[in-house]
């Protein structure tokens, strides 16, 4: 078995550690419209209202360690974004060096809902973003032109960042909060995230399994109003999570048993703080996405694209190591291990459960561990395939199966005779729940917690 300290080790040889971050913050540049000209003019501040340098120092305040600025576009707004939006970025970066910022936007997604857009950090990022957005984001043209809001745009525009020199990442943000039912998906149907995967696998990664817009139920007195957590108005969150990834076996474990890298996300979405009246979280505030990752642009943007990632709300843990075995090799979260048909593997979990407050003044406790495993049975022909039968919850852990060790809980289980290939992946949370129900109208998101980790693909040599 893999002890921890050779994995400890491992981390020290690296450099990297969890480090905490939201790829979804808008700023004071996502702005307003003035309609009574022509063109449009921004009014900064007219949807987000905050400076990055606000975002930015409130992000080091809740333990954040990166971010991205994703202001969302309109006519013109590329012209925004480069004259006004990046250079405030630049200040930022100089005010606020304990966070590493990010370029980027929400991009208005040709064909679908919104989507982060992550530009890597070069010397010329901004005439990088400025040559997507101009070219490619829907709301762009004035007037505007409905043939820039169809799937094949979105294809071109992936083939176009495909070409480039520094290729971004492109996260969908909020997938379900259009859909009316469960599996009655909306913008964002699951044939089109397959075809963005399929084209630019490198750059069309993942989605938000945790959207933004949590503290939509919390009035500025902390009391609780009646609204639905993240906007999810016809279809409600699941445990504070998107119904693509929060059902058991559901659109993301179809995503898996393809075999597809395809990683999830958690951000704030903020605009306007509860406090204010607003519907959101401080970035870092209730989520954080944990990239294992060196504390420097490249490495973080390598983590996300490569799936070292966990999430989690309300800082249930702070820490998640999920490690499989087997003769001296191992994987870890985003990684793929191979091994002989018919060999046994074992899965050691090591989190930290921090014994501090969280921004609620709550000492949120890890109940259970849900040990979730699926088939890996490869490609298939129906693209709005949502479902994997195989993936089930193959072992539950509680209090008493784990042992405290140096500050982090332990334990390890064996699984036996393997002969499919497979993919292994950890939630856990502070309720009862076996399974995430769908989330009440006036819910306050601070009563259920979960966290998630990015899979582990074991797969068959022979």
């Amino acid at each position: 078995m893999f002890g921890f300290q050779n994995l400890a080790l491992a981390q020290d040889t690296s450099n990297r550690t969890w480090l905490a971050g939201d790829h979804h913050i808008h700023s004071r540049y996502s702005v307003g419209w003035n309609t009574e000209v022509e063109p449009p003019a921004p009014i900064k501040g007219g949807d987000a209202i905050y400076p990055t340098p606000m975002n930015a120092l409130m992000a080091k305040h809740y333990g954040l360690s990166w971010m991205v600025t994703t202001d969302h576009g309109g006519p013109n707004h590329s012209k925004v974004n480069l004259e006004m939006a990046y250079p405030e970025l630049l200040f930022s970066r100089k005010v606020v060096p304990e966070v590493i910022q990010f370029y980027g936007m929400e991009f208005d997604t040709p064909g679908a809902d919104h989507s982060s857009l992550i530009i890597p950090h070069t010397h010329d990022e901004s005439t990088h973003l400025h040559s997507i957005e101009s070219q490619f984001n829907k709301r762009e043209p004035f007037p505007s032109n409905a043939s820039w809001d169809t799937e094949p745009r979105m294809l071109e525009a992936l083939q176009f960042m495909n070409n480039m020199a520094t290729k971004p990442v492109i996260i969908a943000n909020h997938p379900s909060r259009s859909a009316s039912g469960l599996g009655i998906y909306g913008k964002d149907a699951p044939a089109e995230l397959r075809d963005w995967n399929d084209t630019a696998p490198d750059i069309a990664v993942g989605m938000a399994g945790a959207p933004g817009h949590q503290a939509a139920a919390i009035n500025p007195d902390s009391t609780i109003r009646e609204r639905a957590r993240g906007g999810y108005g016809n279809f409600p969150t699941m445990g504070g999570f998107d119904q693509m990834t929060a059902k058991l076996g559901g659109f993301w474990d179809s995503m898996l048993g393809e075999g597809r890298r395809w990683w999830i996300t958690a951000n704030s979405d903020s605009h306007v703080n509860w406090r204010e009246g607003g519907s959101d979280f401080w970035p870092g505030e209730y989520s954080k996405t944990y990239v294992f990752a060196q504390k420097n642009h490249d490495d973080i943007m390598d983590g996300i694209r490569n799936g070292r990632v966990f999430v989690t709300l309300g800082d249930l843990i702070t820490e998640l190591y999920v490690i499989v075995t087997e003769d001296g090799q191992t994987a870890e979260i985003g990684d793929s291990i191979g091994i002989s048909r018919g060999e046994d593997v074992v899965v050691t979990i090591r989190f930290k459960d921090p014994d501090t407050l969280n921004s609620w003044k709550q000492n949120p406790e890890v109940t259970r561990i849900d040990l979730i495993m699926g088939e890996v049975y490869g490609p298939i022909k129906n693209r709005n395939h949502d479902n994997n039968l195989t993936t089930k919850v193959i072992a539950r852990f509680e209090e008493s199966d784990w042992v405290m060790h140096n500050g982090y809980k332990e334990l390890t289980y064996k699984i036996s005779k393997l002969d499919k290939a497979s993919y292994i992946r950890i939630r856990g949370t502070n309720s009862n729940e076996l399974e995430p129900k769908e989330d009440d109208i006036g819910e306050n998101p601070w009563n259920e917690l979960w966290f998630y980790s990015n899979p582990i693909f074991i797969d068959l040599e022979n």
